[in-house]
């Protein structure tokens, strides 16, 4: 432990370690916070969370939570596989794959586990059966502003139990350029080989720097590719893009079967932390077999199935987003209102989607710019200082109003201002 103690020492040295804040109430954007380090107390306007459709509250999503505690308890106590699934898994289920036009879904605890199960599943099987071989390798494609999950699945896409149980053939993973369909079909004419199990995985949204993954020039260059899988992670694309929030597919206006008519085989992950008011995670397909498979793999067959509460909370968010598609179109348009807001005010906000990444001068340091525009204004963004370039992660939704919209603008340009002074040259 000599080794943690002293790598944390210099990390908080460092100034490395974020400020830590506690929250003990939430209604709609305001939220009443405790800062850990002092203890004060104050009520903020949130620009942080991904609550963005702000079915967090809504009395109709409570209300299926406390019904399904009524109805099951808080827990399932066991694993799907066994004896801890539950009519509310099957209608979520149902549900997902009516929104994302895929007819098969498979639920998870959160999207770590439904990667990891779907390397697992995909590459090696999930279990060995007596008398099946599998004999091909897998190709793994792989955006590299990749959400983490999806890193942490595939650099062990070939050294977890799969691979260890089933002896199957190796894993060879490459990335290919951010957004760049061109690098992709370079890196498969490169790369692929005659025999070889492609999967070509993707955010949707990406989650720091708010762009979409070209969806449709992707499908193009994997044509070429007979039965070549394109994984869409939709973490941060569900309930935020498409017409009606179904997702990246929408957003383009096309349908996953656009995929399937031209051999390419779509899977898209949806999770719930964001549009869905819960946790959770899912993997829809229109290949049947694959959820059996899922659901015998090591990430599902080794855990708790998703509770109660959170599924009834799940199921009942996507109701309203189907039912309500007013929610979406409020959140667009207040993602143009405050992106067009940010850049009359001179700010670098990078992106095209709810998720608006405002790059800094390299003078600020994002922490203090946070701290600052929380103390002078009552205003609670997250600053990103760990990676190539710092920024404040902002992140609006359908609840906020355009006088919420306004202060914090006013808030970002006077906290620049207060900390920003360029050099003028003589």
């Amino acid at each position: 432990m000599q080794i943690i103690k002293e790598y944390v020492q210099r990390w908080y040295e460092s100034g490395l370690d974020p400020d830590e804040y506690i929250c003990h109430r939430k209604q709609g954007n305001l939220v009443e916070i405790e800062d850990a380090a002092t203890g004060d107390r104050r009520t903020v306007l949130s620009f942080c969370t991904n609550d963005v459709l702000g079915l967090v509250h809504e009395e109709a999503v409570k209300q299926a939570a406390i019904d399904a505690i009524l109805q099951y308890g808080t827990s399932n106590s066991s694993c799907s596989v066994l004896s801890g699934r539950i009519g509310l898994h099957q209608q979520l289920e149902a549900e997902i794959s009516a929104f994302k036009h895929l007819p098969h879904t498979q639920l998870f605890l959160n999207a770590w586990m439904a990667m990891q199960a779907l390397m697992d599943a995909f590459c090696h099987l999930a279990i060995p059966v007596p008398g099946f071989q599998n004999t091909r390798e897998t190709l793994i494609l792989t955006d590299v502003l990749n959400h983490g999950c999806i890193l942490s699945a595939i650099v062990n896409a070939g050294t977890r139990s799969g691979k260890v149980f089933g002896h199957s053939p190796r894993v060879r993973i490459k990335a290919y350029r951010h957004c760049d369909p061109q690098d992709l079909s370079r890196k498969l004419q490169r790369h692929a080989r005659a025999d070889d199990r492609i999967m070509v995985v993707s955010d949707a949204v990406f989650s720091m720097d708010g762009d979409i993954a070209p969806l449709p020039d992707m499908i193009d260059v994997m044509r070429g590719y007979e039965g070549s899988v394109l994984l869409m992670d939709e973490a941060h694309a569900s309930g935020a893009i498409g017409a009606t929030g179904r997702g990246i597919y929408e957003h383009f206006d096309i349908l996953p079967s656009y995929a399937i008519e031209r051999g390419v085989v779509p899977l898209i992950m949806t999770t719930f932390s964001k549009f869905a008011a819960s946790a959770g995670a899912a993997i829809s397909s229109h290949v049947a077999e694959l959820k059996p498979l899922l659901n015998v793999s090591p990430t599902s067959i080794g855990t708790i199935s998703l509770s109660p509460p959170l599924t009834a909370a799940a199921l009942e968010s996507i109701r309203q987003v189907r039912q309500h598609p007013e929610l979406v179109q409020k959140l667009q348009e207040n993602t143009r209102y405050l992106r067009t807001r940010l850049l009359e005010a001179g700010f670098l906000a990078i992106g095209e989607t709810n998720v608006i990444p405002v790059l800094l001068p390299t003078e600020i340091n994002p922490k203090i710019f946070a701290r600052q525009i929380m103390q002078n204004y009552g205003i609670w963004v997250s600053p990103i200082w760990f990676i190539a370039k710092p920024r404040m992660r902002i992140t609006t939704n359908a609840l906020h109003t355009k006088e919420d919209m306004d202060r914090l603008v006013t808030g970002m340009v006077a906290t620049r201002d207060l900390l920003y002074k360029p050099t003028i040259s003589a």
